[in-house]
């Protein structure tokens, strides 16, 4: 009998063990509570790789203004090397990152864009974000109550992330007006068509 317990002890501790390993191996990106992904359409086919393009995105042509939907826009950045945007997941061929930060009230958010060398690059990045990693966090809010959504729009990935600072705030219409940041990316689709 006592060997019999000494074994099944044994046994538990080596799955714990086992189990502990495995949720220590995972991603451990900071991700949000909701998240939506969108693979590129026909609308961006103009825009579908870097080389039909052009030249790199600017920070001002991104964040032109200053408030979106009640949301200050706070720090802008742009980096060269995209992992320092991403968190447990690899966007290869990507040469270029922006992102905004933007607070109002009780939500906060933020907004990239990458730049990758075509739309199948970009549908990969979308769909590798739906499932590990994620976007670093570059401004408080609580993740665990956040939505965010990837969208493929020809060869560049946008993401809108946005949650409360505290308490109960409904994030959808920041999310949605923060979303709309995308919209800059237009006049690009009509010059490359």
């Amino acid at each position: 009998m006592r060997t019999k317990i000494i074994a099944t002890l044994v046994v538990a501790v080596a799955a714990a063990g086992a189990g502990a390993f495995w949720l220590a191996g995972r991603d451990s990106a900071v991700r949000p509570a909701w998240f939506r992904g969108e693979a590129s359409s026909a609308l961006y086919a103009p825009i579908d790789t870097r080389e039909a393009d052009g030249s790199p995105l600017t920070v001002a042509e991104l964040f032109p203004v200053a408030t979106v939907g009640g949301l200050a826009r706070g720090a802008t950045g742009e980096f060269a090397d995209c992992a320092e945007v991403l968190d447990g997941v690899d966007a290869a061929g990507c040469t270029q990152a922006l992102r905004a930060v933007y607070s109002g009230g009780p939500v906060a958010g933020q907004f990239v864009v990458f730049n990758l060398a075509d739309s199948g690059a970009a549908d990969a990045l979308v769909s590798a974000l739906g499932k590990q990693g994620f976007v670093r966090q570059a401004i408080a809010f609580e993740a665990g109550r956040s939505r965010a959504q990837a969208r493929a729009l020809g060869h560049y990935v946008t993401v809108s992330w946005v949650g409360p600072v505290s308490g109960a705030a409904d994030v959808s219409e920041a999310h949605v007006a923060l979303d709309g940041v995308s919209q800059a990316l237009l006049p690009r689709v009509v010059a490359a068509g």
